[in-house]
């Protein structure tokens, strides 16, 4: 069905005017929203029985609003207020987006085209007729043409901070309207396909006393360069391979700051099983015992196309290729609480192999056989401990970390076991 299919039977059977109802229904799917899920909202906010008979919204605080609601009043202070462009029809949008707070609770929220109040960062205002839809499994309320805002003298109670000041280390995804001061630990420029072409845009890696976290800048700004200590203003964070990531944006205010920011030096230890029921931490370091070497380890073939690990002679983007030789170890890390695939890159592989990749090669070239240069690497790391540190991605396929450390560890067997016991002991 088309989207216009979807409004003339959503308008048939609420008895309500279509308009409206494509105004909506354009907007929820303009936001990502699945269609079944949009049409559910608008059910909601309409009312099955349509007619537009039912009363008016009723007054809730934050905290009792709920998925089953239709359409609320609020009265709460604008904790972040952040911009961002959308494209829909071939038109660009930008609609605001952030976090709202009273006594019970925070909430989201998004303000449409047509929405014409105050969103300001500490002013307390009463929202009628907000809508509400489900994002990402809570509420979240939709402020359009329909809500109306009034700015109050009133102070409320809260228990949240106002104006999207955070560290890198309590950003989550979804988070808009945030303010960072980092320092730019990496930055390069790529050219992607944007919405208008090739597009340059700026990636890279931020860090401040609490983390490191990667970004993007997608309209870029001359005060973000490698080893600049910047403050970005209006920015909005993503999921990246199961981590956050911050986006800056045509609105982002990006300030140079004349003290640097200092990074902190470590990553943050968690055991296995915590770091992979988190989702993926951009910069983490674990501690496990290697039990075994995957298939797909030592002395490896990669596309000269796209550097995928080539298998038989064939890439799955090129087709049949004359693979590159590569070193790479597939490592199961275990610390008793669940396992994960540590990858090495050539440079890690060379110092647990003893050899560089000539070596190999020669070693390989004598057995008559690749498989001898994984098991040695197999005899030199597994059944010992390591302290790694990486990048851990969680997906359908399974837990891996991409290693940008990998060590032995030091640490006192005995001690540790004494460790171990003592938390596990009434």
């Amino acid at each position: 069905m088309s989207l216009e299919d979807h409004v003339e039977e959503l308008a048939s059977d609420l008895d309500v005017d279509k308009e409206e109802v494509k105004r909506d229904l354009e907007n929820l799917v303009n936001y990502s929203v699945p269609m079944d899920e949009a049409k559910q909202s608008l059910r909601r906010k309409y009312g099955d029985g349509g007619g537009g008979g039912s009363s008016g919204p009723s007054s809730k605080a934050i905290g009792e609003v709920t998925t089953d609601d239709s359409n609320v009043t609020v009265t709460a202070v604008v904790l972040t207020s952040g911009r961002r462009s959308i494209q829909y029809n071939g038109e660009q949008h930008v609609i605001r987006e952030g976090e709202l707070a009273d006594e019970s609770g925070t909430i989201s929220y998004t303000a449409w085209d047509g929405f014409e109040g105050e969103l300001e960062p500490g002013q307390t205002v009463q929202f009628g007729n907000a809508g509400v839809r489900e994002w990402d499994g809570k509420p979240e309320l939709n402020l359009g043409d329909s809500t109306d805002a009034t700015v109050l003298d009133e102070r409320l109670d809260i228990d949240a901070e106002v104006g999207g000041e955070a560290d890198l280390r309590d950003l989550e995804p979804g988070d808009r309207g945030i303010t960072v001061e980092v320092q730019v630990l990496e930055c390069e420029t790529k050219t992607i396909d944007g919405r208008d072409g090739e597009t340059e845009i700026l990636s890279g890696v931020l860090g401040d006393p609490t983390g490191r976290l990667p970004f993007t800048d997608w309209e870029p700004h001359d005060e973000i360069e490698a080893g600049a200590s910047v403050r970005i203003e209006e920015t909005f964070v993503r999921e990246f391979r199961g981590a956050p990531s911050v986006n800056v944006s045509e609105f982002s205010t990006v300030e140079s700051l004349s003290e640097s920011v200092s990074v902190a030096e470590d990553a943050p230890r968690m055991g296995v099983g915590e770091a992979v029921e988190s989702g993926g931490q951009f910069d983490v370091e674990l501690v496990g015992n290697v039990i075994q070497i995957r298939d797909g380890s030592g002395l490896i073939e990669r596309c000269p196309e796209c550097g995928r690990v080539v298998q038989s002679g064939q890439c799955r983007s090129h087709g049949a290729v004359e693979g590159e030789d590569d070193l790479r170890t597939k490592a199961i890390l275990d610390d008793g609480t669940a396992t994960v695939t540590v990858i090495l890159d050539d440079e890690l592989t060379e110092e647990i192999y003893g050899g560089d990749l000539d070596d190999a090669r020669e070693h390989a070239r004598d057995a008559m056989d690749k498989s001898v240069v994984a098991d040695r690497i197999a005899e030199r790391v597994v059944g010992r401990e390591y302290v790694v540190r990486g990048s851990l991605s969680v997906d359908e396929y399974g837990a891996n970390l991409n290693a940008s450390e990998f060590g032995e560890s030091t640490a006192d067997p005995a001690e540790r076991a004494k460790a171990l016991l003592a938390e596990v002991e009434p």
